[in-house]
Parts: structure tokens; sequence; C-alpha cells
């Protein structure tokens, strides 16, 4: 009977983390990789939650992945700046930086927003070449919510380069 126990303490456990990623009440930040520019859309579906802020730390991701914001900076060949989306407020994105915090007008369930930026990976051996993106290479960056009572939620990306934060 002891060996069982474990058994189904792990299963319930693998159920609850699927339960959590398919939730419905969320913050989510998905990274879309394009050319010329690459986007990053912010998607709100949770009730009661009100979000003032969000930030994009690209430290920690598995492709050592930098903002490329200028011309002959950190970044391979083609760079874009920071382009906020609808009710954001501009923001000025350092050439290598590993993070950005953009201040939103407040973001409610049912909203979503977005913004374009260049990133590239400044791995010697990548996927797809510096330039691309890939799933795995953006794993372990996190998005950070600011919220209207103060707190923080955070989410870390994943291999389908989603963070998604249950509420």
């Amino acid at each position: 009977m002891p060996k069982v126990m474990p058994l189904t303490a792990a299963v319930l456990a693998v159920f609850a983390v699927g339960a959590q990623a398919e939730c419905t009440q969320a913050l989510t930040v998905k990274f879309v990789e394009s050319a010329p520019r690459d986007r990053f859309d912010i998607i709100h579906t949770a009730t009661g939650v009100f979000v003032t802020g969000v930030s994009i730390d690209l430290r920690g991701s598995q492709g050592a992945l930098v903002f490329d914001t200028a011309e002959g900076g950190s970044g391979t060949q083609v760079f874009q700046p920071f382009e906020p989306g609808e009710g954001m407020q501009g923001v000025d994105v350092a050439d290598g930086a590993q993070r950005l915090d953009i201040r939103l007008t407040e973001l409610s369930a049912g909203q979503r927003t977005g913004f374009t930026i260049d990133v590239d990976d400044q791995q010697a051996q990548s996927d797809l070449g510096q330039i691309r993106v890939t799933g795995g290479e953006l794993s372990g960056a996190r998005a950070l919510f600011s919220l209207t009572d103060g707190s923080e939620l955070e989410a870390v990306f994943d291999a389908n380069n989603r963070a998604k934060v249950c509420t």
C-alpha cells in the first residue's frame, strides 16, 4: 500500500500542473518570431485582476537572448526598436538589454495588447541562427505582471513561447 501512495501523489501532481496550464482565468504573454519585427502579445482573461505593467526578463533564457534595438550593437543583422501597442507608454530599450518594463493604462479581463521589437540569441550554435528565436531558446525567460494592488505575478516562458500565470 505505501508504494501506491507516492504514485497516486505523482499522478495528481501531473494532472494539477496540466489543469493549471490550461486555465481560462489567466495572464499570458506569447512571443511570435517574425520578420522584420518580433511580437509579444499580452492577453488578459482573468476577472477581478487589473494589470498596470508588464516586464519581460530575458535573463535565464536558454538562448541567452537580448533585445536588438540598434544597428551595430549586440544583436545580429536586423534590428528593430520597441514599438508600443495600444494602452502602452513608449519605453526606451537599450540595445543588448535583457529586460524591459512597460507601463500600461489599466488592462483588465477580455483585453489584449502587445508590442514589437527585435530579439536575437547570443549562442554560437543556435537552432535557426542568431537572428531567429525558437521556443527552446526563449524557455526560462520570465514575464512579470504588476497589479493595481501593488503585487506582482510571474510566469516563465515555455518551449511554446508562452508565459502564462493562472489566477
